[in-house]
């Protein structure tokens, strides 16, 4: 969502200084060595062999479907580091109920892969698909961002920009086939991940002289890395295209939608158009990739928090009503507008438990099968709003948190497949509550900031103020 946490993460290369008199002629060795011809940058730490298989792949090649279920996104902290006792924490409870898991293969985590042409670094990448094995998750990849060389920027483990301008430019088209060939080398590398992304928010693809979306350049490039993928593997599933699907305030004419619009606000019809043209003109694909928030383009939540999660519902049967069979992902939602520093930290926990379950079920109505969380976890620290367990800095750390709950039960009660059904609610209490269920369970949630009372289901009973509630039919 354009605010949601950049940041690599990665580890910064670093000369320590050397003592004694042979260490400038010791360092300028170094320099040669790792220094390839032709200005190519710093190659230190890289190796030619990326696409050789990295560990062991959790499962054996094989078919894998287009659905994955309800997950989370890994984000620049996260458990694959820190105290062992709670990094396996963390593992182990994930293991007791496997979620799907992304990471992308730059920023967000994870290092420059490939800093000069042909010289690779998946150090972080390797850390990160080795916690989704250890975990039991089904890995996704997001192939996002493209490395610095592959847009203008400098060649280097030296030379990497990690500003967030830099980090969100999309690579030349003369290096489209480049960054195809860094996708199967991906590919290659962890042949257990069945499932990429291409691309991240179409980040970079913006045409100024005409105002809109380069839809253009952003299909180029997905049906080379389609192809590429591909051939690595007839069996993997490549979805796009990840546009967010931003809505504009009610009264706003100019670039709103005249069909695709609710109390919620209006769709931005630049994104529709940019979506019709990729689907129009796509190579293929195996699934549909949409992010975005249930409030509009500028924070607004419209008529409230609640209500404006029915614009997860209208967008996604929009979406389906055009791509047909495909299943339909969102790779990133939000209710709670975030602050300048991307911080959503202003609900209670219960509260923004029940408008994420809101939107959950909002977007299930619509026809979603599978949707990540975008886990905010923080590098330290005792607070950590939203998160999905606690940092993982010290050993007492990594304990589970209300939306890891949520998100983990949602995807076991409400797999892809699931066939929902109506349940009846009591009239009088009808306005307070949203539900969704299916033949064996009943999701329920107050969206009142107090006591209520009612009738799911043909059976009553009282709920806690912003309560998530479950039931067993």
């Amino acid at each position: 969502m354009g605010r949601h946490g950049w940041n690599s993460g990665a580890r910064r290369w670093r000369l320590t200084a050397l003592l004694g008199v042979g260490a400038a002629a010791l360092a300028l060795v170094l320099t040669l060595i790792n220094t390839l011809p032709g200005d190519g940058g710093s190659a230190a730490g890289t190796t030619r062999d990326g696409d050789k298989v990295h560990g062991t792949p959790a499962v054996p090649p094989g078919e894998s479907g287009p659905d994955v279920g309800w997950g989370f996104t890994h984000t620049q902290f996260s458990a694959d580091e820190g105290s062992g006792a709670a990094t396996r924490r963390v593992a182990e409870r994930l293991g007791e109920q496997p979620l799907p898991q992304i990471q992308h293969i730059m920023g967000w985590g994870a290092d420059n892969p490939e800093p000069v042409k042909g010289r690779y670094d998946f150090e972080d990448m390797d850390r990160r698909i080795d916690f989704v094995r250890e975990s039991g998750g089904t890995p996704v990849v997001t192939l996002c961002c493209a490395p610095d060389w592959m847009k203008g920027g400098k060649s280097g483990t030296d030379n990497t920009n990690w500003s967030q301008e830099a980090l969100e430019t999309a690579p030349r088209p003369e290096h489209f086939d480049d960054y195809a060939a860094l996708a199967a080398t991906v590919a290659k590398r962890y042949p257990d991940v069945r499932h990429f992304i291409v691309w991240n928010e179409f980040k970079g693809f913006w045409n100024d002289a005409e105002a809109r979306w380069d839809y253009e350049g952003y299909t180029e490039l997905y049906n080379l890395v389609h192809k590429a993928l591909k051939d690595v593997n007839e069996d993997i599933q490549v979805g796009g295209p990840y546009l967010v699907m931003d809505s504009l305030d009610p009264r706003q004419k100019e670039n709103a939608s005249p069909t695709v619009k609710g109390p919620w606000g209006a769709m931005d019809q630049r994104v529709l158009d940019a979506f019709d043209y990729w689907n129009k003109n796509k190579a293929g694909a195996d699934f549909v990739v949409v992010d975005g928030s249930s409030y509009t383009k500028d924070d607004e939540l419209l008529p409230d928090e609640f209500a404006a999660t029915d614009k997860f519902t209208v967008v996604s049967r929009w979406v389906r009503e055009r791509t047909g069979d495909l299943p339909l992902w969102w790779a990133e939602y939000y209710v709670e507008p975030s602050d300048a520093d991307d911080e959503r930290d202003d609900w209670s926990e219960a509260h923004r438990g029940a408008v994420q379950a809101s939107g959950m079920i909002a977007m299930a109505r619509g026809g979603t099968t599978s949707a990540f969380y975008w886990n905010p976890e923080k590098e330290k620290g005792a607070d950590c709003a939203g998160c999905l367990w606690t940092p993982t800095d010290s050993a007492d750390g990594g304990k589970p948190l209300p939306m890891l709950d949520l998100v983990s039960r949602f995807n076991r009660e409400f797999p892809p497949g699931t066939e929902y059904e109506q349940v009846s609610v009591a009239a009088g209490s009808a306005p307070d509550v949203r539900v969704l269920a299916d033949d064996k369970a009943v999701l329920v949630v107050n969206t009142q900031d107090r006591k209520i009372s009612t009738e799911v289901d043909g059976e009553r009973f009282d709920m806690g103020a912003y309560e998530v509630k479950w039931l067993t039919r």
